[in-house]
């Protein structure tokens, strides 16, 4: 039995992490374009298409081009084109998202897959809502919709379950999951505003999803647990000017800087830099990071997970690449990474989360971590792919 599935692609989403940008929304395409970013949906779509062990089974309907088209030929999968592209092929629009994804419900998809960020899965939901069922691949800067999947491989994980049951091994149920619409101007304004825009329906199979993102606790216990983590692991910085600190985004890394008492107000949502205990730079991209970096003789990166799925890398930091890591890392990955969380949101999570796009990077990261939880005490964590 053939099973008629939908493919589309944003090819722009998730071009400004490394660059600092937070997002492509609103003409941001082209500035990631001229700071150097590359496109990183082709590579995350790929890895989806060869981890689904039912291929067989498909019958893909797609969009042209870099929506969909090419990356199904690549990988030499069955196909039907539907649909057109009214723009460039190069950045489409959300216009071409919804209207394709209409046709697709009307040409008999059953299912239909999307890689993309929280922008795209808006646009799915606009055209089709609770019409379809969706597999969402997490391909953004901002990835806080509870529809994603964890990762390109566990939406392949999800799709061969969809299949198993279609094919009669076991009915599915479905989950409605939220999709957050994310103000991006506001984020870029170091920000976080987002509101509830929507349920899409998703295969219900907890290991293949990610819980959406949880604001902080902002009570009074919270924040005196934040100026205890702060405090401590500041005891430990080093203070003479030849190590280098990489704050990510987060209130609780905020925290750290604010106990380190620097001149000068730390981003909430980007990445800034630390040495000596100065601020050495502020709302960081990926070409800034690697320039700092041969300047010190040693190096960290401080973050701290996402409330509700528990991602360290991978989600809304993406300015801290493999290649970033890896540099910091200087082979001993775990010893140069800090982690900080309050106590209660560790206790919520089952395990935290990495997704660099770097399938051997994210095998390296995996294992157990340490997490500082309050002033002098911490707990270790498992950190999962």
């Amino acid at each position: 039995m053939s099973i008629k599935i939908g493919l589309m692609v944003n090819p722009i989403a998730g071009m400004g992490g490394s660059v600092g940008l937070k997002g492509t929304d609103g003409g941001m395409y082209e500035r990631a374009v001229a700071l150097g970013a590359d496109p990183v949906t082709p590579h995350r779509t790929a890895t989806m298409l060869q981890h689904i062990e039912h291929r067989d089974a498909i019958q893909w309907l797609t969009a042209p081009g870099a929506m969909g088209a090419e990356h199904l030929a690549a990988a030499e999968m069955d196909t039907t084109i539907v649909g057109e592209i009214s723009e460039s092929a190069a950045t489409t629009s959300a216009a071409d998202t919804r209207r394709i994804a209409q046709v697709m419900r009307e040409r008999g998809a059953a299912l239909l897959v999307f890689v993309g960020g929280d922008g795209t899965a808006r646009d799915v939901y606009d055209a089709i809502a609770g019409d379809l069922p969706v597999v969402a691949v997490p391909a953004g800067v901002k990835v806080y919709s509870a529809a994603f999947t964890y990762s390109p491989r566990a939406a392949a994980g999800l799709i061969d379950a969809f299949i198993e049951s279609e094919e009669g091994d076991g009915e599915i149920e479905m989950a409605q999951e939220e999709v957050l619409d994310i103000d991006e101007e506001a984020f870029r304004e170091n920000h976080l505003d987002a509101r509830l825009y929507g349920y899409l329906r998703v295969p219900d199979v907890d290991r293949f999803v990610q819980p959406g993102k949880r604001g902080s606790n902002l009570g009074a216990s919270s924040e005196e647990n934040k100026r205890d983590i702060a405090a401590s692991v500041v005891e430990e910085m080093a203070k003479d000017g030849e190590t280098l600190y990489l704050l990510g985004p987060g209130t609780t890394v905020r925290a750290v800087a604010e106990a380190l008492e620097i001149e000068g107000e730390k981003t909430l949502l980007g990445v800034d830099a630390v040495a000596g205990g100065e601020l050495v730079g502020t709302d960081l991209n990926e070409t800034d990071i690697l320039a700092l970096i041969p300047r010190y003789s040693d190096h960290y990166i401080v973050v701290t997970p996402i409330g509700g799925n528990g991602f360290i890398f991978g989600r809304g930091n993406k300015q801290f690449t493999p290649e970033v890591i890896r540099q910091v890392g200087q082979g001993r990955l775990k010893a140069h990474i800090i982690v900080v969380s309050t106590e209660r949101k560790a206790r919520e999570l089952p395990a935290l989360r990495v997704d660099t796009d770097d399938a051997a990077l994210d095998e390296q990261l995996s294992g157990y971590i340490e997490v500082q939880i309050g002033y002098h005490r911490a707990r270790m964590m498992k950190v999962k792919a």
